[in-house]
């Protein structure tokens, strides 16, 4: 296993050793049939890391738990300029991460449902993403200048994009139109970069694309999908050394999701791996805001790879899980929600105790 070795054993069992958060963890009902690592809970409960946690609800999807609720406004909606079409055809993803994106083929199109949003749904900000050509290069010249005008017109929005790979000059185009966060997958394996992506480019490409984006005033959020090469920890420990290099805002971490890739090529990272990837990033960026994105296994992996964020003193976390609320008051964490993509904050600090936004509509 890359990267994750100095970390202690699985140990597939609540166990009682003593352990006050494995005790919390079992009074809480969603997590009745859970199965959780009792070393790993014991080693993030001797680490007590986190302080407010914030627990994203964008209105890419509709969501609701027992605990939260989502937005009925399209308040953080996302764009993609290619619709449902990627020309890499990723074997994690097949395009299938586009589908629930609102399509803004043109920049007239894009330019009219913002606009509308604002209008009528009190638009805070927006993703703008896409699928990507043979190279992982998505091309957005022509959507800056309706980005800088948007900007102009609405100051207040806020405005992410998924970079893809790039140059100096290209990542300054976007931060003199306005971009205010700029996101970016960081593979850490060549083997990945050339199996799942298809694609003929090298790991050193992908840092200095990272590299490029910071060079900007823009915010700058990598992401690293945890298990991308089919399942397996391989180049993930990399990868957070690359994050820990630049002058990164935050951090946002994901999970393979089995469910979108070519059948029978993928299994399901173990919940306990994952959960020591949280801590050794957290550790790595003991400085910077390490968060819990959208993608990640449904069900129960949902719910204990939730709770381990929460343990493991991550920033937070998109679309949170049952359990996940319940278990921050058990251990002293505040929270919040906001209405809008993990990677972009909106509003002043979080305050010193649970609190959520309002959304009438």
């Amino acid at each position: 296993m890359d990267g994750v070795q100095p970390l202690s054993p699985r140990v597939a069992s609540v166990g009682g050793d003593g352990s006050v958060w494995l005790t919390r963890l079992q009074r809480i009902e969603a997590y009745d049939d859970a199965d959780f690592d009792a070393n790993l809970v014991a080693e993030m409960e001797a680490r007590g890391l986190g302080g407010p946690i914030r627990f994203s609800t964008p209105t890419f999807k509709e969501y609701s738990t027992s605990e939260m609720k989502g937005c009925s406004k399209n308040s953080f909606p996302a764009f993609s300029v290619t619709a449902g079409a990627c020309a890499l055809d990723c074997d994690h993803c097949q395009a299938k991460i586009l589908e629930p994106m609102i399509p803004a083929t043109s920049p007239a199109m894009l330019d009219a449902k913002v606009r509308d949003l604002v209008m009528l749904q009190d638009l805070q900000g927006f993703l703008l993403s896409g699928g990507s050509n043979r190279r992982n290069e998505i091309k957005y010249e022509k959507y800056l200048p309706v980005v800088e005008k948007l900007k102009r017109d609405f100051p207040h929005l806020k405005v992410a994009i998924h970079s893809a790979l790039l140059d100096e000059p290209r990542a300054r185009a976007m931060a003199s139109a306005g971009v205010d966060t700029a996101m970016m997958d960081v593979i850490g394996s060549v083997e990945t970069i050339r199996d799942v992506y298809h694609l003929d480019r090298s790991v050193d490409e992908f840092e200095a694309t990272l590299a490029a984006l910071c060079s900007t005033q823009m915010e700058v959020v990598p992401h690293i999908v945890i298990g991308l090469h089919y399942g397996r920890i391989l180049g993930e420990a990399n990868a957070l050394d690359i994050c820990a290099r630049h002058r990164i805002q935050s951090l946002v971490l994901v999970v393979v999701m089995p469910f979108y890739a070519r059948t029978g090529t993928f299994v399901t990272p173990a919940t306990s791996d994952v959960g020591r990837i949280f801590m050794e990033a957290r550790h790595r960026l003991a400085d910077k805001q390490v968060l819990l994105g959208c993608a990640r296994p449904a069900g129960m992996h949902k719910r204990v790879t939730d709770a381990y964020a929460v343990m493991a003193g991550l920033d937070g976390i998109a679309f949170p899980a049952d359990g996940a609320v319940a278990l921050s008051e058990a251990i002293g964490r505040p929270y919040e929600q906001q209405h809008a993509c993990c990677s972009i904050k909106i509003g002043g600090n979080m305050n010193s105790q649970p609190m959520t936004t309002s959304c009438a509509g």
